[in-house]
């Protein structure tokens, strides 16, 4: 179905209702449904929520847009609830924890080979890999606290290798931000940027919230380290976006980011129930469209063509494994260091980090520690402890 943002209506504001038997219904399947599914949920789930706090945002900032903002974020926080819900019990936290990084390496693998700002580009993959090796040190902990096989929840599409080791990640403030888009970037620069930065947010809550829960001494570590990494790729992937954009501009963006990322996931799911739940809030979503652009037109007075051109989608996130292009970039990038907004060697990587990174390792490093012993192999979970057959 070709859709366009300028002109297509979907389900009117008024008509969005979920009861809670909707929002809470039957959650995936952890073994019988497919890795990417997983990943499109929790990737949606992401865009919503980061869909609230750009509602929270411009409803501070437009005393005549409160009505509508409120009724928006209302129905934004249903949606969220219902895809959140999703992941079932048959999850533990750790194993979850294992989906979110390989969501975060999939569609930023993919994002990176579509975006055509070549600087961009490269900050898309300067953060890949850095996910990529925190889905290592995860599966390590896996591993040693209950024994599990990644695997079962990556389902053989991402490697479990190392790459720029996370101890390396850390780095000082100033070095985390990039140079933003500039007023004439196309959409998808715009629509890669937000739904990047909702990605990374939301991880960085999700390991805020679940490390503590945690007994074991490293595994809280583990998750207090990692997280402080997600909360630099917060600053890594918001400083992309344009600082000059109006609250109501970001939130027709953000709107247009959320069709288009519905669509992308109706187009390419593959469990019914779930396609059914992707077209219903495509058409919400829409419909949320709606709302943004008249309020654009009211309260800015323009034109939101200005913002989202013709209408026409940009190409959808690749819901695929990109085994073979992340093996190119570890080989090729993972040496790379930052030095404000610039990617240098790492011989050139600002001072300032150097400094950081010994005072927050002084006690040792977290994920150095809990991979010191780990090669991941596949069918650890079944092989283990098996007798060795003679030959």
């Amino acid at each position: 179905m070709a859709i366009n943002l300028l002109t297509d209506k979907g389900i009117p504001l008024a008509r969005q209702r979920l009861s809670w038997k909707d929002m809470v219904g039957k959650p995936i399947s952890k073994l019988d449904d497919d890795a990417f599914s997983r990943v499109r949920v929790i990737l949606m789930n992401g865009v919503e929520l980061d869909s609230l706090r750009t509602k929270q945002v411009a409803l501070r900032c437009n005393a005549n847009a409160r009505v509508q903002l409120a009724q928006l974020m209302r129905v934004e926080q249903h949606q969220a609830t219902s895809i959140n819900w999703l992941i079932g019990a048959d999850h533990s936290p750790i194993e979850t924890t294992i989906g979110y990084e390989q969501t975060a390496i999939e569609v930023t693998a993919s994002v990176a080979q579509l975006e055509p700002d070549a600087y961009l580009a490269q900050g898309y993959r300067y953060a890949l890999l850095e996910d990529f090796d925190h889905l290592y040190r995860y599966t390590a902990l896996l591993d040693r606290l209950e024994g599990k096989d990644a695997n079962n929840i990556t389902q053989g599409y991402t490697d479990i290798v190392p790459s720029r080791a996370t101890l390396f990640h850390h780095r000082a403030p100033e070095h985390d931000l990039l140079e933003p888009y500039g007023p004439n970037a196309v959409l998808a620069t715009k629509l890669h940027a937000l739904t990047l930065t909702g990605g990374e947010y939301q991880t960085h809550d999700y390991y805020m919230n679940i490390g503590p829960l945690f007994a074991d001494p490293l595994a809280r570590q583990l998750y207090a380290e990692i997280a402080s990494v997600e909360s630099q790729h917060i600053v890594h992937y918001g400083s992309m976006l344009n600082p000059n954009e109006s609250p109501l501009e970001k939130l027709l963006v953000g709107e247009a980011c959320e069709v288009w990322n519905y669509a992308g996931c109706l187009a390419q799911e593959t469990n019914p129930r779930l396609k059914a739940l992707w077209q219903t809030f495509l058409e919400f979503e829409l419909g949320h469209l709606q709302v943004a652009i008249a309020l654009f037109k009211e309260v800015e007075r323009r034109d939101p063509a200005e913002v989202l051109g013709d209408g026409t989608l940009p190409p959808f996130i690749r819901f695929e494994s990109h085994r073979a292009y992340l093996r190119e970039v570890v080989a090729a990038e993972s040496q790379l260091r930052k030095d404000g907004t610039q990617f240098v060697d790492e011989a050139a990587e600002g001072k300032s980090s150097l400094e950081y990174r010994a005072a927050v390792h002084a006690g040792g490093c977290p994920s150095e520690i809990v991979s010191a012993t780990y090669s991941w192999t596949p069918g650890t979970e079944l092989m283990r402890g098996l007798p060795v057959q003679a030959t």
